[in-house]
């Protein structure tokens, strides 16, 4: 029977043991029954009895429920959200190789394909997901292998048409889409190929699991899970285990962070220090007709400008006394960073310009705590400024 999202989170990638709670499996090797039971383990397809890098049942367990979660056939998990996106670029490019990815992406995101990527001489062409149609514009035929979007994008909010994307024959089609959440929105849906998540924010939820998942069709992430066992970049089963217990309440935390975030926003909005602010809810977002099309939340995540640059951001921050200065975003705690010198620092002051990250920009992530409290806690750290 169809069932809603909220409730999904609750049911999925449970292994039908009568145990609510969900097993830890801490062995790295299982023992195999003779010789030809081993070559059956080492040869097969992400047997989760044979050698933890290959996979693992708790972690099996949580693929099973992000698969659930998005919609998908399957799921892969890695050891962290820039292993997912290391081993998916990896598996399927090389040499020669070209990428189309949206240039306001996740600072270690654009750092791997500037850096590692180019060295290995793998090109990657940087887009303007607001304009229609750039992504598809930028593909070359037989060459581009992926389309690389992030939406909502990190720190700014952007948003990427989902249906433009998932029309882009020939390139694989991928979807960060981290800050959603498989409850905020379902990429698959609109026919793109890949669904990509940091774990580590809120589906883990309480900043204690450190996680990437990719989500998709069998047989291609099979194809991703074959690279993926030499890359390395393993799940832990302790991260797991958290992880699955951060999907149960999902539904819960997602509603009422999303909730604080529009409340949030509407009380920055009209504050005369604030120049600017980014939510994809937010009326005045310039695609929020877009964001509503496809997304059932626009995020806990919200992105603020200060009119007096970084000293102001210093002033802002110094007199915070519920949100905490932290880069990570999703868990229960409110958390606030300067884009510009933590998750973005890699990036070069053009870049940082050109993306519209200044030094007044500030992100804040929205916990669990009450939302009133929140905002008298940032309407006393403006008024110092």
């Amino acid at each position: 029977m169809p069932q809603q999202p909220d409730t999904t989170a609750i049911t999925a990638g449970r292994d039908g043991s009568p145990s609510l709670s969900p097993a830890l499996w801490p062995s790295t090797v299982w023992e195999s029954a003779d010789l030809d039971d081993a070559t059956r383990r080492a040869t097969g397809q992400r047997s989760d009895h044979f050698y933890s890098r290959f996979s693992n049942p708790t972690v099996t367990q949580f693929e099973k429920a992000i698969a659930e979660l998005e919609g998908a056939e399957a799921a892969l998990a890695f050891g962290s959200g820039m292993g997912a996106i290391a081993s998916l670029v990896l598996a399927l490019c090389g040499t020669g190789s070209h990428i189309v990815a949206q240039n306001n992406i996740y600072g270690a995101t654009a750092t791997f394909l500037r850096g590692p990527c180019a060295r290995f001489g793998i090109e990657t062409t940087f887009v303007d997901p607001t304009v229609p149609g750039a992504f598809a514009a930028a593909v070359i035929p037989g060459r581009t292998m992926l389309v690389l979007a992030e939406s909502p994008s990190n720190p700014l909010l952007t948003i990427a048409n989902l249906q433009e994307l998932g029309a882009i024959a020939g390139p694989f089609t991928v979807v960060d889409s981290t800050m959603a959440t498989p409850l905020g929105q379902r990429p698959l849906d609109f026919g793109v190929d890949i669904v990509l998540h940091s774990a580590t924010k809120g589906i883990g939820g309480h900043n204690d699991a450190l996680l990437g998942v990719l989500a998709g069709e069998s047989d291609l992430l099979n194809e991703i899970w074959s690279y993926s066992v030499m890359h390395g970049s393993v799940a832990s089963p302790h991260d797991a285990l958290n992880a699955l217990r951060g999907i149960r309440t999902l539904g819960v935390r997602v509603e009422r962070q999303n909730n604080s975030a529009l409340t949030v926003v509407h009380a920055l909005s009209s504050h005369p220090a604030v120049t600017a602010v980014h939510h994809p809810f937010l009326e005045s977002h310039p695609q929020h007709t877009i964001a509503r099309t496809q997304m059932r939340f626009g995020g806990s995540v919200l992105s603020f400008e200060l009119a007096g640059g970084i000293d102001a951001c210093h002033t802002f921050v110094n007199n915070l006394s519920l949100a905490h200065i932290a880069t990570s975003f999703g868990g229960p705690e409110t958390l606030v960073c300067h884009p510009a010198t933590s998750t973005q620092v890699g990036l070069d002051a053009n870049t940082l310009n050109a993306l519209g990250v200044t030094p007044g920009l500030l992100r804040l992530s929205l916990g669990l705590e009450d939302a009133r409290d929140i905002v008298a806690d940032i309407t006393f750290a403006l008024s110092k400024i």
